[in-house]
């Protein structure tokens, strides 16, 4: 007769809210000194976005008419700006978040963070205070680069705004977190998935140019079927107080469906996440290089 299996007990740990949070205030912290041990990295990849900034506003520069309204041109810049925004904290979600589990891999300590008694959605969650700090400064920097260069953005519906990109910031997680799961399985060549994923997102949610520049085909078939699209369109519409691109008839639409990318993404994402872990926890290649 088999005998049912015994539960070892969690030791000293005691499960529960208290616990959780200690877990997040742990990790967080751990995830934070690591980038302070890398400062040229972190000043890097302030260079790199100010580089992609003036990149892009220089081009502006140079294929704008002499004689356009500058008034005109800062919502430009601005719709370009804002959709940065989004366009950052989708990359550091992407890479920070999601490829961040492949680097626990590499360093040999994911496994035995399983074997601990922490709990596993505190230990995700808590890569996501450091990577919010990183792209906030890095967003608030590179809008002031912009700002400063055209002359002022325009900046209308601030708190509005801000709520839309709380609620993008939640629906990109989702993402983040299903991606965490991918790199499980696919190690390195993860690499490459994100970074078509990246790119796609830049150019088919428009997040550096307004929706009117792509093709009609590619804007009714591809675009208003990307959840990110409906937000990207709406954080910068709102900053700059003029109507959506994707839904101009229909603003309350629009916000449902960022409202439900952001409530369903996490949930979805993570469920993802657990299946992918839990099957390679099962064929004992969760730690394996």
């Amino acid at each position: 007769m088999n005998a049912a299996t015994a539960h070892r007990g969690f030791g000293i740990a005691r499960p529960g809210l208290p616990q959780y949070a200690r877990t997040f205030l742990d990790m967080s912290k751990k995830v934070l000194v690591e980038y302070s041990r890398y400062p040229v990295n972190f000043l890097a990849i302030f260079a790199q976005v100010f580089i992609i900034i003036l990149l892009f506003v220089m081009s502006s520069f140079a294929f704008s008419a002499p004689e356009a309204d500058p008034a005109q041109f800062r919502v430009f810049a601005g719709m370009m700006t804002y959709g940065f925004v989004v366009g950052m904290f989708m990359s550091f979600t992407l890479w920070e978040v999601g490829f961040s589990i492949r680097e626990e891999q590499v360093r040999g300590t994911l496994e035995s963070l399983y074997l601990s008694p922490t709990n596993k959605f505190s230990n995700l969650l808590s890569r996501i205070f450091a990577m919010l700090l990183m792209t906030s400064a890095v967003c608030v920097a590179g809008i002031a680069l912009v700002a400063g260069l055209v002359g002022g953005l325009p900046v209308e519906n601030v708190l509005a705004g801000l709520g839309v990109l709380v609620l993008t910031v939640s629906g990109l997680l989702g993402i983040g977190f299903f991606f965490a799961g991918v790199t499980i399985k696919l190690k390195e060549s993860a690499q490459l998935l994100v970074s078509g994923l990246q790119f796609f997102f830049f150019i088919f949610s428009a997040q550096f140019f307004p929706f009117s520049v792509l093709p009609a085909p590619v804007r009714d078939y591809v675009s208003r079927w990307l959840p990110v699209s409906y937000a990207v369109d709406l954080f910068r519409t709102t900053l700059l107080g003029i109507e959506p691109e994707l839904l101009p008839n229909d603003v309350a639409l629009e916000y449902l469906i960022v409202i439900g990318f952001a409530i369903l993404s996490p949930i979805l994402g993570y469920l993802g996440y657990r299946a992918i872990e839990d099957r390679a926890r099962k064929a004992g290649s969760l730690g394996e290089y």
